[in-house]
């Protein structure tokens, strides 16, 4: 008599547990895959002293409320090029890159030169501006004006200097013709100008840059535009590079008198071809959903159109995120 009452009790349990769940199901509380397809994911992103590190700190818990994440480890790494190779080696399935080398990736130039990459993206981000700073009492108004001059161009190999090498280019210059070249970063570049070694120098990154900001404060310095035929030809040789207007009066970019014309080159967010489109149709939902919301900390991220992140990206879409955007009638 009582096995038969344990029996009992046991089969009523099970009934009970199995209704339980199958009105999660039902119900679609449930969100997606369970806990146990769930897996995890490495974002890689930059230096910890950059911006790519606090967007991917950021960015961390809202992807984990995704029922197809089971957590995410969010990795500094040497940023673009590392994150590409590491999304081709298995190492991470999500990134941060900028466009120019991912343009490169793509088409096997630069410095995947006869190597092409399968990179796939999830969204566009901010901009990394171009913003050619000058001296006031240097005589540079236009960027033709940089013939003649001291210029600070970035680290050797840098992103800024790759971005300063190609305005150069479209204005028919080369490091000839300049009176004299300093492969300095922002810092000492600032440094240079205060102490008189320099009349400009070129700062490709997010706007605002601390650094233009420190030497605002007490010297008299004038933005350089790249725009009209320039800012075209630009463009259209090299497509990662899209217009960027540094507006008048605007406190968190630099409260500028007057507008500054110029370009920019778009950070994107990759995932790995091998994350599944549910996945990442999810991600890309929880991405957009979060850009409308007041949670947004970052200055970098509070910039962006959330409408505008799938527009003139230059590397393919991954299924997943097209989904997303297709259904919002996001893509151009």
């Amino acid at each position: 008599m009582k096995k038969y009452l344990v029996f009992i009790t046991l089969f009523v349990l099970s009934v009970v547990l199995t209704a339980c769940g199958g009105d999660k199901e039902a119900d679609g509380s449930s969100g997606g895959e369970s806990d146990g397809d769930a897996q995890p994911i490495v974002f890689g992103t930059g230096g910890t002293s950059g911006t790519y590190y606090p967007i991917g700190g950021a960015l961390k818990p809202i992807f984990e409320e995704s029922d197809y994440i089971s957590n995410v480890t969010v990795e500094s790494t040497g940023a673009s090029v590392a994150n590409i190779q590491n999304i081709q080696d298995g190492l991470n399935q999500m990134t941060i890159i900028m466009s120019d080398v991912a343009y490169d990736a793509i088409e096997g130039t630069g410095q995947f030169e006869g190597n092409k990459v399968d990179v796939q993206a999830m969204a566009g981000m901010y901009q990394n501006v171009v913003q050619v700073v000058a001296m006031k009492d240097s005589g540079i108004k236009t960027i033709e004006d940089l013939e003649g001059k001291r210029v600070g161009v970035g680290k050797v190999g840098s992103g800024v200097e790759q971005s300063a090498q190609k305005v150069l280019e479209t204005i028919d210059l080369t490091y000839d013709d300049l009176a004299k070249v300093t492969h300095t970063g922002y810092a000492d570049s600032v440094q240079e100008m205060k102490n008189g070694n320099l009349d400009a120098a070129f700062f490709t990154s997010g706007v605002p840059n601390s650094n233009i900001t420190d030497i605002m404060q007490q010297n008299d310095i004038v933005f350089v535009e790249i725009k009209d035929d320039v800012a075209t030809k630009l463009m259209d040789k090299y497509p990662f590079y899209k217009a960027f207007t540094i507006p008048a009066g605007d406190k968190a970019m630099y409260n500028l008198d007057q507008e500054v014309n110029t370009v920019g080159i778009q950070n994107i967010i990759t995932v790995s071809s091998e994350l599944s489109k549910d996945a990442v149709y999810d991600l890309t939902k929880r991405y957009y959903d979060y850009l409308g919301s007041e949670e947004v900390s970052i200055s970098a991220l509070k910039q962006l159109n959330r409408d505008e992140i799938a527009k003139g990206l230059v590397v393919p879409l991954h299924p997943g995120a097209k989904k997303f955007y297709e259904e919002k009638g996001l893509l151009e």
